[in-house]
């Protein structure tokens, strides 16, 4: 007896022990094939895109000196707020004998050719006065004259200009340099005692100072040659800058480059937009910004999120994978149109009754491994 009540003990716990392993085989299985599911949505899609760049001054003002020279004394420095008219720099001109000689030869010859000049006036004068010639040949004499006596003025100008800094003038010439217009020096590339070139047809001149309206300031960026023409002129966007965190700068676009540069094999476009500042923050010139900008927007579309997307590997064929019946899916080939980067509008395949299921990490990767085996 007691030997039977042994033996049905022991069947108990091994019926125990196997319907349990038994169970938790078939949990574990079930769970693993569980997948949820998600029904499209109606709402409203916007497509951006993201240009990079910087943000600098409207416009930026090289001052250049009128005349050579050296870097006497400088007044003021990177970062002053200047007006216009306001002193820069003076610069100590120092010429050469040679240059002294030849501007009083042209002073000589000036004086010489507005002498006769004059003789011929006044002859012409009393002819005309006698009727003797036309009015044109009179008003011809009369130009000539004003002419010569505007010469002379002007090399006399320019010896005065070079005797002052010569060993034979009176005292050592010094040019003012002066603002030209108002705002913030954002560079000043000189130093005193620095060699300095005046600016001229031949010559670009040495910049003395750069000069920039800091509350007047443009986003400067690139755009792809695939954006490029869905763009338009006074398009809002909307400005980060990398210094300022949490802050968004509204903008519009003014201007679209009408030539394309090849920058690492894709074709840019130089894009600037007009920056509306806020006056509680200072905005240093050449930050680094991003500007983002709606391409395309749409109301009221079916859409789905992108995590739902699947690809034929084949064909790139977008589709996803629809309930039937419980835990059995049919797959379904989609029309995507635009797409925010969460949510992707559906033109067509689907309903918005229709369960779309989703992918399970593990099985996706699954997925793709077979699939890769098939085409192999």
């Amino acid at each position: 007896m007691k030997k039977t009540f042994k033996y049905i003990i022991t069947a108990a716990i091994l019926f125990g022990v196997l319907f349990a392993v038994a169970f938790f085989i078939k949990s574990n299985s079930k769970a693993s094939i569980q997948y949820e599911t998600q029904t499209p949505i109606i709402t409203s899609i916007e497509a951006k895109s993201v240009a990079t760049g910087k943000v600098i001054p409207e416009d930026e003002v090289e001052i250049k000196p009128q005349i050579s020279g050296i870097i006497e004394k400088l007044y003021v420095e990177e970062g002053d707020n200047v007006n216009t008219g306001d002193l820069l720099a003076r610069v100590k001109v120092v010429p050469d004998e040679q240059s002294l000689n030849s501007a009083k030869g042209r002073l000589a010859n000036t004086k010489i050719l507005l002498e006769n000049a004059k003789v011929e006036y006044n002859r012409n004068k009393s002819l005309f006065e006698k009727e003797i010639i036309s009015q044109q040949d009179f008003q011809n004499a009369e130009l000539n004259y004003s002419r010569a006596k505007q010469d002379v003025a002007n090399a006399d100008s320019d010896l005065q200009i070079i005797k002052l800094g010569s060993a034979g003038g009176s005292a050592i010439a010094n040019t003012n340099i002066r603002a030209t217009v108002a705002g913030t020096v954002l560079e000043m590339p000189i130093k005193e005692g620095d060699q300095v070139v005046e600016s001229n047809t031949f010559n670009n001149g040495t910049t003395i100072a750069v000069i920039a309206d800091l509350n007047k300031m443009i986003f400067e960026g690139k755009v792809d040659e695939a954006e490029v023409g869905k763009l338009k002129i006074g398009m809002p966007l909307v400005v980060n800058l990398g210094a300022i965190e949490d802050k968004e700068f509204e903008a519009n676009l003014k201007f679209i480059a009408p030539k394309g540069n090849e920058e690492q094999g894709a074709v840019q476009f130089k894009i600037e937009g007009d920056v509306y500042l806020d006056n509680d923050f200072f905005i240093r010139a050449g930050y680094s910004a991003n500007a983002s900008f709606i391409l395309e927007s749409k109301d009221s579309v079916l859409a789905i999120p992108e995590a739902l997307l699947q690809f034929d590997k084949k064909n790139q064929q977008p589709y996803v994978q629809v309930l039937i019946k419980e835990q059995e899916f049919e797959r379904k080939n989609i029309e995507t149109g635009i797409s925010d980067g969460i949510n992707v509008e559906i033109i067509s395949g689907i309903t918005i009754e229709d369960k779309i299921k989703v992918w399970n990490k593990t099985e996706e990767e699954k997925k793709e491994d077979e699939e890769t085996s098939n085409d192999n």
